[in-house]
């Protein structure tokens, strides 16, 4: 584990904290659950990478509103972008995983990558506390802004759509469910269906923007 915490840029004084957190539940399964699992670790890093980043945007881009700065930061925290993370670091050799799930691309899977990075930040916060998980996050943030900014904008119900269309019979829907406020200063709810099933909610000023929000809600869920 020394050229892993190497490449992490931080050395741990409790390593089973490390051992845990690259522990993915199928081998702890395979060890009969005598082995801890990173799956309690990946809940306190999601939170504590939220709190990061949250922070970082709010104090570091002034100008954008709330919809935008939500906009970022889900960009920021999905789990495409915390596989593109995790395979920086090379986080897929170090995992350690069941003999049947790494023969099946488990070391390469998005999913389980993403989880495991999340448990990383919460071992780094609780053998470091919040400043070292703080400076490990921030090597990748800054830059993964700069992209972001390169990339073309397009509105998440687009992009929704984009997607779901991907997949011929599947129907998108979106719905008002809640109204409230004077007329000066609406605020409205509204979800999103797919095949009539609810994916998705979010609210905004205006029936557009609670609509836009359902839909990042949704794509947030699915990954992207």
């Amino acid at each position: 584990m020394t050229e892993f915490q190497a490449k992490i840029g931080y050395e741990f004084k409790n390593l089973s904290l490390l051992s845990e957190a690259l522990t993915h539940s199928s081998f702890s399964n395979e060890n009969k659950n005598k082995i801890k699992c990173n799956e309690r670790l990946e809940f306190l890093g999601d939170s504590v990478l939220s709190l990061v980043v949250t922070n970082y945007i709010f104090l570091n881009f002034k100008q954008l509103p709330e919809g935008d700065l939500t906009q970022l930061r889900a960009s920021l925290v999905c789990e495409k972008t915390l596989y593109k993370f995790a395979k920086m670091i090379d986080l897929g050799k170090v995992i350690k995983l069941s003999r049947g799930e790494r023969h099946g691309g488990g070391a390469d899977r998005p999913s389980i990558l993403s989880d495991a990075f999340e448990a990383l930040i919460a071992a780094i916060f609780l053998d470091g506390g919040y400043e070292s998980a703080r400076d490990f996050i921030m090597n990748f943030i800054p830059d993964e802004i700069k992209n972001i900014h390169k990339k073309p904008i397009k509105d998440y119900k687009t992009t929704l759509q984009e997607i779901v269309q991907k997949n011929p019979g599947e129907r998108l829907e979106y719905r008002l469910i809640g109204e409230s406020g004077p007329d000066h200063n609406k605020h409205f709810v509204s979800e999103v269906l797919l095949n009539s099933n609810s994916i998705g909610r979010g609210g905004g000023k205006s029936k557009k923007e609670a609509e836009q929000q359902a839909a990042r809600e949704a794509l947030e869920l699915m990954g992207y």
